[in-house]
Formats: C-alpha cells, structure tokens, sequence
C-alpha cells in the first residue's frame, strides 16, 4: 500500500486542470492523440491479486497518462493558452473515452470547480477535507475506498505543484495577466485559483465492478 500512495501523490500532482465542456466536444475525442491509440496503456490485467486501491489506480493512471501527454503537447506548442484550451474543450472527451474503454466510472471533482459541472457533492466534500487535514499534518493519504451493490469507489486526491499554478495559483503572482484573462473569458464562475504547492485541488473518483 505504501508503493501505491508514493505513486498516487506523484502522478496525481501531474494534471490538474478541469474537465469542462463535456457536450459540446464529444466529437473532438477522435482527433486528440492517444498513447500510440492503447498500445502504451498498461494492461489492466489479474485484478484478483492486487488490492481494490491498486486496481482504481491503475484506471486513474492510464487516463492520466493520456491526459498529460496532451497536456504537454499543447503546452509545448502554445504555452498557457494552449494547456486553457485544451482544458476547455478536450479533457472531458478524452476522459470519457478511458473510462469506455477500461469498462469504469471516471471523474474529477473540487470544492472549488472552474466548471460547476466539476461541483463535488457532499461525500466526495468531506472526503476532500479529509485529505487536506492529512496533507497539511504532512501525512501521506492512502486512497478511500468504498463498497455499495457489487461496486467499489475509489477517492484519490490531486496536489497540486509548480505547473498547476500558472492556471491555478495566485493572481498576478502565479498566473500572468493574460492567463486571466483568458480565464475569465472561459470560465466566468471560476472559483479555481488561490492555491500554492502540494495543496488539495481534488479529487480522482474511480468507479467499477468487484471482479
């Protein structure tokens, strides 16, 4: 279990930006590029010998994996601006795209969403709370896992770190003018800024059949 926290705190802390415009982009998915199209996600495989927490990670990373490599190209190809427009219109495709393909629930969700699609509910708010308690004591968070109708979720928390605030860190401080802008003109109810290093921006929720 130990193993599977380290690695959760390190790639969770890769992408953090929203999922957002669901509806409107569903037809991009197909033009986005995936890991070599599935050969480069790992297998998800021999389930019965590994614990629940490590099988929803596995899930979550896969899609991460995707995730992160388009972030990166965007941002390499046009900054800022292009990690905000990537948010904005692909991220809930390309999610949407994993979660069918590994057969499970997947989402991100915030107490403090750029989208209100990201609002989180009351559970996964005090799990959000509880996580921040562990991070701010200096803990490392193992994964909160429940069982309901031959079901298991799965909570993982997103930190953030240095990239995430150019999006999502201080006004003028962190985030540049023109990203602010930006911001403001896609995201109007943006609540999803303020934070600093290796805070609690969310929350990875997994979802799928016991096995």
């Amino acid at each position: 279990m130990k193993n599977t926290v380290l690695i959760t705190i390190t790639i969770m802390t890769f992408f953090s930006c929203n999922q957002d415009n669901k509806s409107k982009y569903i037809s991009v998915e197909k033009k986005i590029e995936q890991p070599k199209d599935r050969e480069k996600i790992p297998a998800l495989t021999n389930f019965d010998t590994v614990s629940y927490a490590d099988r929803g990670l596995k899930y979550a990373l896969n899609t991460q994996a995707v995730l992160g490599n388009n972030l990166m190209k965007a941002i390499e190809s046009s900054g800022t601006s292009g990690a905000l427009t990537f948010c904005n219109e692909k991220a809930y495709p390309l999610t949407d795209s994993m979660a069918k393909l590994q057969k499970v629930n997947l989402k991100r969700v915030t107490d403090k969403p750029r989208n209100p699609d990201n609002q989180a509910n009351a559970a996964e708010l005090e799990h959000i709370e509880t996580f921040k308690e562990i991070i701010a004591n200096q803990e490392l968070p193992n994964p909160m896992i429940s069982e309901s109708g031959g079901k298991v979720l799965v909570y993982y928390p997103i930190l953030t770190n240095s990239m995430c605030l150019q999006c999502h860190g201080k006004p003028n401080k962190n985030i540049a003018s023109s990203t602010l802008s930006k911001l403001k003109i896609l995201y109007p109810e943006d609540k999803a800024i303020g934070y600093g290093v290796n805070e609690v921006r969310g929350l990875w929720s997994v979802t799928f059949h016991k096995q």
